[in-house]
């Protein structure tokens, strides 16, 4: 219904400022009229792109849009908060969460009373109940006609409307960041304006006041002497710092640098030094956000296909990340297990803790540094490395790397030296004094910037030095001894020594080669050995009554160690059809992965023609075990299934996305996921797992191996595989989670769809809930999710791997409710009669009769 003119009209006359009225005393009665129409027309626009003298901007779904329409400013009510704030959000994407900036966060108004206009004396109010004010922006100059407008940037800024120069800010948003770091904002601080640009995350996503979450750049004491860095504060204690600038990106954070998308530099001078990042393509829509619930900064971009945001990165990014984890004088390698280890030259100051894996104490010199001996130290070199904590430094731009050296070396007190810019040849100099904090072996271990070189005792060098010249001189000592003996020996025993030799290298020499360069690989993998008759005993000679099942690897066993640890044993059948190839990559790939929801290796055993792997024991066994049965599936209810396949999400994510190696399992199936004494579910079976390199996204193999109905189209029936190959497998198994039934056996009464073309019906008829486990839904509180997780999986496994979703879009469409999700694709596998077409083309023609000549290999994995 449309408002009485009249009423509207005297209205605007009541909210018109004073100095709005002594404007208008000089106009004549016509123009009076005119203006209050246009007031009143003004007013009922939903949308302004301005805020000048004779306007404001109210709590009744009024909104100020910028000028492309790329963000919006208006109240807003956060999460299930009742409490009213001004805010900036992105106008187009259809996500709630995407508040860039709140005005008054900490000042809420808890009724739609809010206002922002500006004052009599030509300043910006926000004002709350009965003209209150709630925020006051303080310009930097009077104005006389002051203007508000949102630019595109998400950039609110404060103009003089009579100034040709539209860049003069009289007051901005950028200088006041919440939790969200937009292109073009800065991070730092302006010890002339006392101006600190810093990000605080959220108290929780109901309250955006300041919680205890806090980025910054961090320069020590501020002086000129320090090195600029990003200081992640949790609670105000440290809690991630990412190495000092190097000239191009900050040392350990390697992968945060200028890219085809974004430009990231550091200001850095006398007064003023700040961090921003710009967009290369103003199309790309990119924000820095600090993630309270997951103690994170992800740096995040819109993906307008799948209507996400992706994470690029996000810190800490692993156990290495945090801050001072390893103690004192300690390197973190991440790959390493432990992760923690003493620089050459230091030793634990405190063993048993050490060995307990409490590192907070650090490492002590071995030989300590007394600068009154007569004695000269030199200095090890570190590379591949996050610099050190610069608190306790001593930095100098224009001094170069010898220069550098020199300083330390002649300083006593000096524990470390490095350059400070890895541009050209290297220039700037940064000596640390006292124990050297922070560092950790970045992931690619070449990569990380400026070499370290750390002071070492000469003794401690020395030896490093000349192991190898007296190892040398020691083997061609022993080399010349034995040829003397050799060549004063009688021929016969030498030719019946060679005789021998032959007959034991016709037999043994290709088994002795291979256990050989296990033993190198394994010694190199840090993973411990096993006897054969410590693995016998403690399975009570793989006596029947401990297996637990059988596979294509072979037997699994249970097993108990002389110190009580429970162990699960794959012992490698002879007659089994993966052999010592996928031993061998199962050993390599699992070794070095560390996820919680990934089977631990615990180690192996390769003695004789036996080949053991040895694994932490999942005492609940495998997933399908429970939700294919109908007595054990009313165990897991609903929130215990979706922490399950949340759990596995997250688990292939950490192989195709944060593991050194981009893995493709090739294998993943209800069976191979165990599940440990909390139903926590963990990836298993790394036998048929493929690795990719940095830049690569996909292979082919002449041999397709795997489970037909969990494998990908285009891997089945053209050896083609990718990180999408796990995701289709992913999908079958959430709907197989959800439903309890196999995709494989799945028969419906009326259809011959199969499992995946029946849930994609039910979706498409609006009916997916039908497809639920009828022993879940008593315990289905919430509705919505089940089907949300429904829908991803349908995502996931659309025909077209093109069209699925990566596992960073999986895990945020899974996490997140507010995501809204597109229409997926018909999937692969709709009908079983092609399902049986597939499976005859596949298994019962010769090679020759099909255009694919990939063999086929199936395994059928039983309960562990």
């Amino acid at each position: 219904m449309r408002k009485p003119v009249l009423p509207s009209l005297l209205t605007s006359i009541c909210i018109l400022s004073r100095a709005q009225l002594q404007a208008m005393a000089n106009l004549t009665f016509f123009q009076i009229i005119l203006l209050l129409l246009l007031l009143f027309c003004e007013d009922s626009i939903a949308q302004l792109n301005r805020i000048t003298q004779l306007q404001s901007l109210n709590d009744d779904g009024k909104t100020l849009v910028s000028k492309e329409e790329r963000f919006e400013l208006g109240f807003f009510s956060p999460g299930k908060s009742k409490n009213r704030y001004l805010g900036i959000w992105y106008k187009n994407i259809p996500i709630s969460d995407t508040t860039v900036w709140v005005a008054n966060r900490c000042n809420p108004i808890n009724s739609s009373s809010g206002k922002l206009a500006v004052n009599d004396d030509g300043n910006i109010e926000l004002s709350g109940v009965k003209g209150s004010v709630i925020l006051s922006m303080n310009l930097t100059k009077v104005a006389k006609k002051p203007k508000i407008e949102l630019l595109d940037s998400g950039n609110l800024v404060v103009t003089e409307e009579e100034d040709s120069n539209s860049e003069n800010y009289l007051w901005q948003s950028f200088d006041y960041p919440t939790d969200t770091l937009l292109p073009g904002m800065r991070l730092g601080w302006d010890m002339k304006t006392g101006m600190k640009w810093q990000l605080i995350a959220w108290r929780n996503p109901d309250d955006p006041c300041n919680g205890e979450l806090a980025l910054e750049i961090g320069r020590g004491d501020k002086n000129n002497n320090d090195s600029p860095e990003l200081v992640f504060h949790k609670n105000n204690a440290v809690f991630f710092q990412s190495g000092p600038w190097n000239g191009l990106y900050f040392s350990g954070i390697p992968y945060f640098q200028s890219n085809s998308l974004f430009n990231f530099s550091v200001m850095d001078r006398d007064l003023e030094v700040y961090f921003t990042y710009n967009l290369k393509n103003r199309s790309t829509i990119s924000s820095i956000v600090l993630n309270a619930a997951k103690s994170t900064l992800a740096h995040l971009t819109w993906i307008e296909s799948e209507q996400i945001w992706g994470s690029n990165f996000s810190i800490p990014s692993d156990a290495c990340d945090i801050y001072n984890v390893c103690g004192a004088n300690a390197n973190c390698v991440i790959s390493k297990v432990p992760i923690c280890e003493c620089l050459m030259g230091f030793n634990p100051k405190n063993v048993e803790e050490w060995d307990r894996m409490d590192w907070s104490n650090g490492c002590v010199r071995s030989i300590s540094i007394d600068c009154n001996a007569n004695r000269v130290d030199g200095f090890m070199k570190l590379s591949g490395l996050k610099l050190p904590d610069t608190r306790n430094s001593w930095v100098d731009k224009d001094t170069s790397l010898r220069e550098c050296e020199g300083r330390c070396f002649s300083n006593c007190s000096c524990t470390a030296y490095s350059n400070l810019d890895i541009r050209g040849e290297g220039s700037g100099c940064v000596n640390w004094f006292g124990d050297i904090i922070g560092i950790r072996q970045n992931i690619g271990g070449s990569v990380g910037g400026p070499d370290l070189y750390v002071r070492t005792a000469d003794s401690e060098l020395a030896v490093d030095q000349t192991e190898g010249r007296e190892g040398e001189e020691g083997r061609n000592r022993t080399v010349l001894i034995v040829s003397l003996v050799i060549g004063g020996s009688v021929f016969g025993i030498v030719f019946l020594f060679l005789g021998c030799c032959c007959i034991c290298w016709r037999k043994n020499l290709k088994e002795k080669n291979e256990t050989i360069r296990q033993n190198e690989s394994h010694e190199e993998l840090d993973l411990p050995l096993f006897t054969f008759s410590q693995i016998s005993t403690a399975t009570d000679n793989f006596s029947v009554r401990n297996k637990l099942g059988e596979g294509g690897f072979g037997p699994v066993y249970k097993g108990e160690l002389e110190d009580g640890q429970q162990i699960a044993v794959k012992r490698l059948s002879i007659r089994s059809k993966q052999g010592v190839n996928e031993f061998n990559n199962e050993v390599k790939l699992i070794a070095k992965l560390q996820h919680r929801n990934l089977v631990k290796l615990i180690g192996c055993s390769i003695e004789r023609e036996e080949k053991l792997l040895i694994y932490e024991y999942m005492p609940n066994k495998s997933l399908d075990l429970f939700i294919f049965d109908q007595t054990r599936g009313i165990l897991l209810e609903w929130p215990k299934r979706y922490q399950i396949l949340c759990g596995i999400a997250r688990g292939l994510l950490y192989l195709h996305h944060d593991s050194r190696l981009r893995i493709v399992h090739r294998d993943l199936k209800t069976s191979n996921v165990l599940l440990d004494d909390g139903m926590n579910p963990k990836i298993s079976d790394f036998g048929m797992a493929r690795t990719f390199g940095g830049d690569q996204t996909e292979g082919n193999t002449n041999k397709v191996v795997g489970t037909f109905g969990y494998m990908a189209p285009e891997y089945a029936f053209s050896g083609q595989f990718s990180t999408k190959s796990d995701v289709f497998s992913f999908g079958v198994m959430v709907l197989e989670i959800v439903s309890g039934k196999k995709c494989k056996s799945f028969k419906h009464e009326s259809h011959n769809h199969t499992l995946i073309g029946h849930a994609w019906t039910l979706l498409k008829e609006e009916r997916p809930f039908d497809l639920i486990d009828v022993l879940l839904r008593d315990s289905c509180e919430n509705r919505d999710k089940v089907v949300r997780c429904i829908h991803v999986g349908l995502l996931c496994v659309q025909q077209n791997l093109l069209d699925r979703p990566s596992m960073p879009s999986v895990v945020f469409m899974l996490e997140n409710d507010n995501v809204i999700l597109r229409q997926p694709n018909p999937p692969g596998y709709f009908m079983d009669s092609n399902l049986q077409a597939r499976d005859e083309l596949s298994f019962t023609k010769p090679e020759s009769a099909y255009s694919s000549p990939n063999t086929l290999t199936i395994t059928a994995i039983m309960g562990r």
